[in-house]
């Protein structure tokens, strides 16, 4: 939970002097991706509830979210005309992709699973029948 406190800490650093030197907000655009990617990765951990107690995630989920206010801020007033606004349906589509990809994960990762079960059962399965042929020539003396 620290290291991506951190991430999103040293990211909002860089957006803050960049806009504070006078750049357009775009300049800052790999601080703003790593900002979010940090977020997500912060709220992902608050969810699993790994990240360490509940005042602690609370406090770093707070103080993401009073960045954000100010990230806004900034793209509002630094930013052209509507940039907030399509930032935020940015972000919705480019979340809705990235649970669709992990979801893609999942089901393909589960598929190679059921196909090595049944690989597996059906070595299983010829070395009985191939056991059981042995054991009946055997038994028959023709081996």
């Amino acid at each position: 939970m620290l290291a991506e406190l951190a991430a999103a800490n040293a990211a909002f650093a860089v957006i803050k002097q960049c806009v504070s030197n006078g750049k357009e907000i775009a300049a800052a655009g790999s601080a703003i991706a790593q900002f979010v990617g940090a977020k997500e990765k912060l709220q992902q951990k608050a969810q699993k509830k790994g990240g360490g107690s509940d005042l602690e995630e609370f406090m770093a989920l707070e103080q993401i979210r009073q960045q954000e206010a100010e990230l806004k801020q900034f793209m509002i007033y630094a930013g052209r005309p509507g940039l907030w606004n399509d930032w935020q349906r940015f972000q919705a589509k480019a979340r809705v992709a990235r649970r669709e990809a992990e979801q893609e994960r999942t089901r393909k990762r589960k598929h190679h699973l059921e196909v090595a079960i049944i690989t597996f059962l059906l070595i299983v399965f010829a070395c009985i029948l191939a056991s059981v042929v042995l054991i009946v020539l055997h038994v028959q003396g023709r081996l």
